[in-house]
Order: structure tokens, then sequence, then C-alpha cells
């Protein structure tokens, strides 16, 4: 029995692992709020997550993709595909690094044209890409290993080193899952206690998303995707708990409608302020985290993975943006500068908020859109026998003989 057990695990390696666009439909909100966010003063900004409660679309976007780690490659690692699942996800790891580092010579470029064209310093002081102008020998070098980043680029290298520590992280979580969990949150305290954070440049700075912190996110969201969290549904979605993570939503919605009404912030004890503040970011506060899962736990009661709306036509683009996440993060990094410069170098009426923020979005659906068509074009293959003249294989790749001449 435990040897077909294992027959069938190692099958998940070629297995079609059906989509929960549950997780693309949010991964693609995440996307378009860290468009919005990434635009300084937009009024269109109010509709994102941080401005109603402490955590934001780096908290779905952490979880989302740890929770997929989980998800596809719990299988793998137990029918006895380690390797191979390690060499998937380093790969993907490569291309994102390849991405951070096509975004960062591209948004630089952007920002010191800008700057030159429009005789403006305030883009290049604004956005961390001055000392690369006036030093660029020394950054680029600094850049390659990920520590300049300029602002709005920080969050990939949080993702690259996740997802180069994720195949260790599975194979524990196939062992022991809790005693890996139980890790996850002793390193977290640990990071805490003794600051620990990946050393950035110039020197005395840090990663301003450290991994010592937001790997217990990651960590918490494979455990999940692995199974564990099923086996406490009925505690977690009990009434009590909903009630919980209801009344939390609430306090934070509170506390962070103080940060714009004087009068509210004049309510809050000041033992309470002194207790929840600062919240924050680098290091994953608990308010954050904790605000993270309680909107996850009420979200999630109301939609399913077989929830209508998902496959309507209303919200397919969002969900196209989320299949396509990495490409479409690097366009929305590039769009919200080039919607700050528009809005600063001409206008910062409502209406033209309204119309950069909205053109933005669009730009990125559309985009998303020709990656899916793309994706769907048949891939063609060649055939080369020895002694055969190369046949053509479409949709498969099929390789005989010596070598595969590319054509």
């Amino acid at each position: 029995m435990e040897r077909d057990m294992l027959n069938r695990d190692s099958l998940a390696l070629f297995t079609p692992v059906e989509r929960d666009l549950r997780l693309d439909f949010f991964r693609g909100i995440g996307l378009w709020m860290i468009f919005l966010d990434h635009i300084p003063h937009d009024v269109v900004s109010w509709l994102t997550l941080r401005n109603y409660g402490f955590s934001d679309a780096a908290e779905f976007f952490v979880f989302i993709s740890g929770y997929l780690v989980g998800w596809i490659y719990s299988p793998i690692v137990r029918g006895g595909q380690f390797a191979a699942a390690m060499k998937r996800l380093w790969k993907r790891a490569a291309q994102m690094y390849v991405a951070h580092i096509m975004l960062f010579l591209i948004f630089t470029a952007q920002i010191a044209r800008t700057a030159r064209r429009f005789d403006n310093p305030m883009y290049e002081n604004e956005f961390n890409v001055f000392n690369f102008l006036q030093h660029p020998d020394v950054l680029i070098q600094q850049a390659i290993t990920l520590r300049y980043k300029p602002v709005n680029l920080d969050v990939l290298p949080l993702y690259i080193t996740l997802v180069l520590a994720a195949p260790f992280m599975v194979w524990c979580l196939v062992r022991r899952p809790n005693l890996t969990l139980a890790g996850s949150v002793v390193l977290y305290v640990l990071s805490r206690l003794f600051d620990w954070n990946i050393a950035s440049y110039p020197p005395g700075t840090t990663w301003y998303f450290n991994p010592f912190c937001w790997q217990l996110l990651f960590v918490f969201a494979a455990w999940c995707g692995h199974g564990e969290i099923a086996k406490y549904s009925k505690w977690v979605w009990s009434k009590t708990a909903l009630t919980i993570a209801a009344a939390w939503l609430l306090f934070a919605f509170v506390i962070v409608m103080t940060w714009h009404s004087a009068f509210l912030e004049s309510l809050i004890p000041k033992w309470m302020v002194k207790a929840i503040y600062p919240i924050d970011k680098t290091d994953l506060d608990m308010l954050r985290f904790t605000h993270f899962l309680a909107l996850a736990t009420v979200v999630t009661l109301f939609i399913s993975p077989e929830w209508k709306p998902l496959k309507s036509k209303w919200l397919h683009p969002t969900i196209l943006c989320g299949q396509h996440s990495l490409p479409i993060f690097c366009i929305g990094v590039l769009l919200s500068f080039s919607a700050h410069w528009i809005l600063t170098q001409y206008t910062k009426g409502a209406w033209e908020q309204l119309a950069v923020s909205f053109a933005g979005v669009l730009i990125m659906v559309v985009i998303a859109w020709f990656l899916d068509r793309a994706a769907k074009v048949p891939d063609l293959f060649i055939r080369v026998t020895e002694g055969s003249q190369p046949a053509i294989e479409v949709g498969e790749t099929i390789v005989e003989g010596a070598q595969v001449a590319a054509q």
C-alpha cells in the first residue's frame, strides 16, 4: 500500500493541476492595488486595501505564492521528485531575477530620461536613483547582488529569496509540517529580537522586506497549501473564529481611519497607541500578519473555488492579470512612474487622476490578454533522427537522435 501511495505521488509531477481561480483573481486585484499605491497622492488609491486595514497587497502576493508552492510541490516532493521540484522552483527564481534586473535597468533609464528632459532632480531623489546616476559602475554591481534597489523594486528580491528556499521548506513540510511551521515562528521571533536582516546599499541600510520575517507568512501559506489547514477547518471557520476575525477587521479599520482624522485620533487611549505603534512593514508586524489572516478567513468563507462570478466575463480581466503576475507586475511598476510623471508635470486634478489610473489598469489588462493568447499558440519542435529528414512536432516535445536543430 505504501508503495502504491508513492507511485501515485510520483505521478504528480506529470499531472495537470487544476487552477484555483480565486488565487488568480486576488493576485490580479493585488497587482492593480500595487500599481495604484505606487502613484503618489492618487485619489483612486483610496480603493486599495492599505487605506482600510493594517495589511496590503504585499501580504496578498507572499501568501498566494507560498500557498501555491505548498499545493503544487508537496505531492511532487512526497513522490520522491525533490530534485525535479528544486529544478523547477530555481528556474522560476532565475526568471524572477532576470526580470528584476531588466526592470531595474528600464526603470532607472525611465527616471533618468524624465529628470534630464524636464530638468527636475526631484525624480532622481524621490525614487532613490540619484546615487546610481552619479556612480553607475558601483551601483550596477550592488544591483546585481540585490543590495541596491530603487523605490518600488523591493518586493521581487524577497520573492527570489523565498522561492530559492522553497524546495527545502517543502521537503520539511512533507516530513514534519507542524514542526516546520514552528521553526518558521522561531526564526521570525529571533530575527525581530536580534534585528536580523540582509544588508543593503548604501552601507548601514537593510532590505525593506526582511526575508527572515516575511518567511513566516510564506511558510504558513505553504503549510496551508500542503493541506494542513483542512485539519482545523471546523475551528478556523467556526462562529467564534469568524466573530473574532470580523472584530479584528473592524478594529483595524478604526485605527487606520485615525490616520486621516485628528478627532478620531484623539479618541484612542495613549496606552493603546504605545502598544500598537509602530506597525512595522519591514519586519512584518503581527498586526499586519493577523489582519491578513482575519481577512483571508472571512473572504474564503464567502468565496469558494466554485464561486460562479469567477467564471464570468466581468472578472476575467482581473484573473488574466493574476495568471501573468510577473510581467504584469513589471509593467505596473513602469506605468506607475509614468502616471506619477504625468500628474506631476501637467495636472493633479481628480478627473485626470481617474483617467491616468484607469488607463494604466487597461494597459495591464490588454498586455495580460496578449500574453494569454501567446501562451495558447502551440509550440513547434523539430525532431531529428539519424538518417532521416527533420520532422516537426506541434504541441509536444519529442526528441530523438543526437541533436535537435533550431531553425
